[in-house]
């Protein structure tokens, strides 16, 4: 399945002065990656809100912190499609400083929904256009 990566540089304010990331900086990382991903894919994330009225919503997150990264380094995330359910996509996520360390790893399980009228969201089976691009098949979940 799909294994995607992004180059990015530790803004100020990310990590305190010991090289300790903020826990919300973390899953933004891997969320601005995920939406990275669609947006290169061809399927922006603006389209499926503003078109088709979906969206991949967060259902779980588990991280850790696993070593340092500091204001000014270059780190490598990775995403890579652990499962596909039927409305489900799970990531398996990692970020790596220059020289290869570790920094942070975890899972992060999206629910495909659709923005209902009201403005709730309710899951719904993921396309199989959608599949195709994290490297899954119709017959996945």
């Amino acid at each position: 399945m799909l294994v995607y990566y992004r180059e990015r540089t530790v803004a100020w304010g990310e990590s305190d002065p010991f090289g300790l990331v903020y826990f919300p900086r973390m899953l933004a990382w891997f969320n601005d990656a995920e939406h990275e991903f669609f947006a290169q894919a061809g399927y922006p994330l603006t389209r499926m809100v503003a078109e088709d009225r979906t969206a991949f919503v967060m259902g779980r997150v588990n991280f850790e912190f696993v070593g340092p990264a500091g204001y000014g380094e270059k780190i490598v995330t990775r995403l890579a499609v652990k499962e596909i359910t039927r409305s489900t996509v799970t990531w398996d996520c990692s970020a790596r400083r220059a020289d290869k360390a570790l920094v942070t790893r975890g899972t992060a399980t999206r629910v495909y929904a659709r923005i209902q009228e009201n403005g709730e969201l309710k899951a719904k089976p993921i396309p199989d256009s959608i599949r195709a691009l994290l490297g899954g098949s119709a017959n996945d979940g």
